[in-house]
């Protein structure tokens, strides 16, 4: 098969303002939560901007995207054959919710602006789905927009959830503590947030040791 001319990754190449708007701040934050080597699992990768950043700037970790939506793993795909990456792998198909998941094993999650933008079985599968393929002290990485203690951060957030729920009623903004807890009933601590831009948080879970103590 010949390879794609530039003609065919330009028409699939999508561009997000917002990833490269946040791209930096967010590998600010990876360089110190990931593993130092291992495989890095992300799902919803979307334009594949992301997946072309950390895997370029994290060499030592091999970047697995995925993307349940076809459009988006071609436009994960041109991203990717530009950079030309050794460790970034091809964009593999990834619904949250089909399980068992397509990755047998991972050594650290990213998940950046899903949760908000899907149904909430969404985020207890992501769970379900991590605890199925890290090992214990594995990461998951949170991105997004979140309430705390059931109160917007900025009125920006409370406009823009109102508008997810009105293009459909299973979105919107999660509460921190609703997220939490269901990564601890899949065995997951809440170990760090981050204040990001634009009212976002990075949000980090680790997979409980099963000799650590259960505290719901």
């Amino acid at each position: 098969m010949n390879p794609p001319s530039e003609q065919d990754l330009a028409t699939a190449t999508l561009v997000s303002p917002a990833a490269d708007r946040n791209k930096g701040p967010i590998l600010d934050v990876l360089r110190r939560v990931l593993p130092v080597s291992g495989i890095v699992l992300e799902i919803a990768g979307g334009t594949g901007q992301h997946a072309v950043h950390f895997s370029r700037a994290l060499p030592m970790l091999t970047w697995q995207p995925s993307d349940p939506d076809a459009r988006a793993r071609a436009s994960i795909a041109a991203w990717s054959s530009r950079a030309a990456l050794p460790n970034l792998q091809p964009p593999i198909e990834l619904d949250v919710r089909a399980q068992p998941w397509r990755v047998s094993r991972a050594d650290a999650i990213v998940c950046i602006n899903m949760i908000h933008i899907s149904p909430w079985t969404a985020t207890e599968a992501l769970f379900g789905g991590a605890a199925s393929v890290l090992c214990e002290g594995g990461i998951v990485y949170l991105y997004g927009p979140y309430t705390v203690e059931g109160r917007h951060t900025a009125p920006s957030n409370e406009a823009f959830d109102a508008s997810l729920r009105a293009q459909d009623p299973q979105w919107g903004v999660r509460d921190l503590a609703d997220v939490a807890k269901v990564a601890n009933a899949e065995g997951f601590d809440l170990i760090e947030t981050v204040e990001m831009p634009a009212n976002n948080l990075s949000v980090i879970f680790r997979k409980r040791d099963v000799h650590t103590p259960h505290h719901p």
